[in-house]
């Protein structure tokens, strides 16, 4: 039987055609259905991820605070450290009293004299600032309002008791420099200087920051950082 020639030969391939076509639309289908569940998965997981970062973001800045301020902590117990041995130095040469102090943190890096070489007394990267704009220490002149805060904070800390300095050659002049304060009042028995510390080109007996930012850690009771005032009275 010759089907070539018949009326019908092209009625079964077309027939078996059919079915395939409609198998390639199927999957067709089927792909685009699980690109748009895939879609779909990766918007959620997108927005999970983003849920988890704006929770942590909290806690990611206040841990990146806290270090900046274990640094400033750091670095100004140095400056107050290099204070101490200056004034160790040049009370020998000058006399005791303001004379003795420095006046920039220049002259703190520019170490003191030993034989015919200087100490190092403060390292270049503690004479800056970490936690404020301008990188540079705010300094605290004797007998200023600053200090007399500080006196307060310390004794509101430490329940009326104002540590003592235990250099020998400070505890001479702390009065002299720190004006006492009353127990609980907080109000100095002396004047105090009204002069801006940061124009103010007259000795200084410690440093602080210039942020005025609330801080995380608290340095002797104290939670703002303008309040730390790191000298080498009262230790």
């Amino acid at each position: 039987m010759n089907l070539k020639g018949g009326p019908h030969h092209k009625i079964w391939p077309a027939a078996v055609n059919l079915p395939r076509a409609r198998r390639g639309g199927s999957a067709s289908a089927e792909r685009q259905c699980e690109a748009g569940y895939t879609l779909v998965a990766l918007l959620a997981l997108m927005t999970v991820l983003a849920l988890f970062a704006m929770a942590a973001a909290p806690s990611i800045r206040q841990q990146a605070q806290r270090e900046r301020e274990m640094e400033a902590i750091f670095r100004g117990e140095q400056v107050a450290d290099a204070i101490r041995i200056y004034y160790s130095f040049q009370q020998r040469r000058v006399g005791t009293g303001y004379a003795a102090l420095p006046t920039s943190i220049d002259q703190l890096l520019e170490g003191v004299p030993h034989g015919t070489k200087k100490v190092q007394i403060l390292r270049p990267s503690a004479s800056r600032d970490p936690l404020s704009d301008s990188s540079e220490w705010r300094l605290i002149r004797p007998r200023s309002a600053a200090l007399v805060d500080f006196q307060r904070s310390l004794m509101l800390y430490t329940q009326n008791f104002r540590p003592a300095t235990t250099d020998p050659q400070l505890k001479a002049v702390e009065q002299l420099m720190a004006p006492p304060v009353l127990p609980t009042m907080g109000i100095a028995l002396t004047d105090v200087s009204s002069a801006d510390d940061a124009d103010s080109t007259a000795p200084f007996i410690g440093a602080a920051s210039r942020s005025n930012s609330r801080s995380v850690i608290y340095y002797y009771g104290i939670n703002q950082h303008a309040g730390w005032i790191f000298t080498p009275l009262f230790r």
